[in-house]
């Protein structure tokens, strides 16, 4: 398997899926790099010579910021949002949805599983 910015690419897709496997790189952004790097977006990962491969991580490297660092930058972001008590920031503190969804019904993949709450006693034996 290839390795571009510490990842290991896949090596039966093409190279602009492959390089869609690094964090922060997406269908536009692989396209883009291909391109500037003059590299055929046809050929599979496992065909890209050694000269190839290093043009690809030298751009990625030099002119976008991926993996590791994009996930600090975001959390340092969320975390900003969090200090200054904005209400994207309470959303995030609180694991609601930040977007305006709905949480009556749904947001199950920000609140987590149901939790039960036990409900009133009955009524109906006690008279």
């Amino acid at each position: 398997m290839p390795r571009v910015v510490g990842v290991d690419i896949p090596n039966d897709k093409k190279v602009i899926a492959s390089l869609c496997c690094i964090y922060g790189v997406g269908p536009f952004r692989a396209r883009q790099i291909v391109k500037k790097c003059g590299v055929n977006p046809d050929v599979r990962a496992k065909n890209l010579t050694e000269d190839e491969l290093s043009r690809i991580a030298a751009m990625i490297e030099r002119e976008y910021v991926v993996e590791g660092g994009l996930r600090r930058e975001m959390q340092q972001h969320i975390g900003r949002l969090k200090e200054i008590n904005c209400y994207r920031g309470l959303r995030h503190r609180r694991s609601l949805p930040v977007r305006g969804q709905r949480t009556r019904t749904n947001a199950r993949t920000r609140k987590g599983p149901r939790k039960v709450v036990a409900g009133k006693k009955s009524v109906k034996g006690a008279r």
